[in-house]
């Protein structure tokens, strides 16, 4: 009769490690929305994780949703970045990240600032990494902006305290940018700061940070920066391996690119605020580097 109960016993933690592994084969997923939505844009790549990745727990982030995502980006990143943490906490086999636009910067800086984070997979969608230098969804609020002038606004004190002004990159005005901007040289590690002390440690300790971008996107601009790609003063595009940021390592590009773990993916046809509303982009590109 021992016997039998025995046999039974470890069929069940047989049986128990099989749903485990089933349950837990894929880990935790957060999400951050674009500038001017909210977690409801982001519905569609949570739905469908989860329908392909059954039990798969994600988590869409709220904050700094509509207007409020234009508030200046350090503030977003420090409090969805513990947001991020504490999430994590929950997860010690690791949680991945997916952030759409402006979201896939703050999630970018956020992996810098919080080092310690057990972030796994970082997928940046349609992100202004190396900046911005377009004006097309600014005309929404501010109708009359045209790219030769926006940094008259953007390299202010006023211009500082919105979060497209912090990543605004003019590539004519660069003494200007390097003087005034709070947020992008810093965290590109161009400029020394105490927020970025171990600006390279949280992204090369990650198992692959995938950077997903294309020609027709229409908004990032240049698009190449979702490849930290970027324009010099001629506004030729300057490939990221040939650009400082990657050939002096200064935020850990170079080190996950040698080691195998960054993946660039150039997809054509897709403009801007479609990435986030299209199955097979999440089939695609996303599913795949959600392990």
């Amino acid at each position: 009769m021992a016997s039998v109960n025995c046999k039974a016993f470890n069929f069940l933690l047989l049986l128990l490690t099989i749903f485990n592994y089933v349950v837990e084969s894929y880990r935790a997923v957060v999400v951050i929305h674009g500038v001017l939505t909210g977690s409801d844009s982001m519905e569609l790549i949570s739905n469908r994780i989860q329908e392909m990745h059954p039990d798969t727990q994600v988590y869409n982030i709220p904050r700094y949703a509509g207007w409020s995502s234009l508030e200046p980006m350090w503030h977003q990143v420090e409090e969805i970045g513990m947001d991020i943490i504490s999430i994590g906490a929950a997860f010690p086999e690791g949680i991945n990240l997916v952030g759409y636009s402006q979201g896939g910067l703050l999630a970018r800086v956020i992996l810098q600032v919080f080092p310690d984070h057990n972030v796994k997979n970082f997928i940046s969608l349609s992100s202004p990494q190396a900046g911005q230098y377009g004006t097309r969804f600014l005309h929404l609020f501010f109708p009359d902006l045209v790219c030769e002038t926006a940094y008259e606004l953007f390299y202010s004190k006023l211009g500082q305290h919105t979060s497209v002004g912090n990543y605004w990159n003019d590539p004519h005005h660069q003494k200007l940018y390097y003087k005034f901007s709070k947020f992008l040289p810093y965290v590109n590690n161009e400029k020394n700061s105490t927020k970025m002390p171990t600006s390279k440690r949280g992204l090369i300790k990650l198992k692959r940070m995938v950077l997903i971008g294309g020609p027709d996107d229409g908004v990032i601009t240049p698009w190449q920066s979702s490849h930290f790609g970027y324009y010099d003063a001629n506004e030729t595009v300057i490939d990221m391996r040939d650009r400082n940021i990657y050939k002096d390592d200064l935020i850990g590009l170079r080190t996950l690119d040698e080691s195998g773990k960054l993946t660039l993916i150039t997809v054509p046809n897709v403009p801007h605020y479609e990435w986030h509303k299209n199955e097979s982009i999440v089939d695609d590109y996303l599913l795949p580097y959600l392990d």
